[in-house]
């Protein structure tokens, strides 16, 4: 029993660093002992570093849970709305007059891209149907006409319906200023309010829930004079 407690007190003094045995453990341990004194000048010098490492380690774990909690707690004061901005062009008369103007636009391109196809089609099949009686000439002057004619309609398409194409300009010329219209009035309730930011639901964003009286739509559309 008594030799358990003396190796306790050995552990303990080791740990917190005491280099200073009592006198009753000096004969066994310190006194002509010279092993086990430097035993204990290692044994204290280590145990200061692993102690000294831990407080760092705390420390730099209490800086990360400090700016955790600050994120957190700035991001909850922010303050928010939600839109929907395709319900607000839907309300508005002159989004509705230029949705209309485009779409007759379109569909006159349409179908003057659905003529030349018709016609390119007729080609093709008057082709296959007559290239048995043709020459060799022949065929290669009508495979040309084909081969352009092709070209011809793929290029208008593109040309009408593509990326930036003549229906992206129109609808810029026709749209884009009713939708600077609105983004005014958005950043005139978002200043009256002192909205750190404001969500449009209508443009992809997933909104699982959110509580109706965050939903600003009707207010834009009253800054635009517009009765919903």
């Amino acid at each position: 029993m008594e030799l358990r407690v003396t190796n306790w007190r050995w552990r303990f003094e080791c740990v917190v660093g005491i280099t200073a045995l009592p006198a009753e453990m000096q004969p066994d341990i310190i006194k002509g002992n010279k092993g086990v004194k430097n035993q204990v000048n290692i044994c204290n010098g280590n145990s200061i570093k692993i102690i000294l490492q831990k407080i760092r380690i705390m420390k730099k774990l209490f800086l990360v849970v400090c700016s955790l909690m600050l994120v957190s707690l700035s991001t909850f004061a922010q303050r928010y709305a939600v839109i929907d901005t395709k319900y607000i062009l839907d309300k508005m008369p002159e989004y509705k007059d230029a949705d209309t103007k485009l779409q007759q636009i379109s569909d006159q391109w349409q179908k003057d891209i659905d003529a030349r196809q018709a016609q390119l089609d007729k080609m093709y099949k008057d082709y296959d149907a007559e290239q048995y009686m043709l020459s060799d000439e022949l065929k290669k002057k009508r495979e040309d006409e084909l081969f352009n004619k092709e070209k011809e309609v793929r290029d208008l398409q593109k040309r009408r319906f593509g990326y930036q194409g003549d229906l992206f300009t129109e609808r810029q010329k026709l749209v884009k200023p009713i939708q600077d219209k609105v983004y005014n009035a958005v950043q005139k309730i978002a200043a009256a309010h002192s909205y750190d930011f404001i969500l449009d639901k209508s443009e992809g964003i997933t909104v699982i829930f959110a509580d109706p009286k965050l939903d600003k739509s009707d207010e834009v559309l009253s800054v635009l004079g517009i009765k919903s």
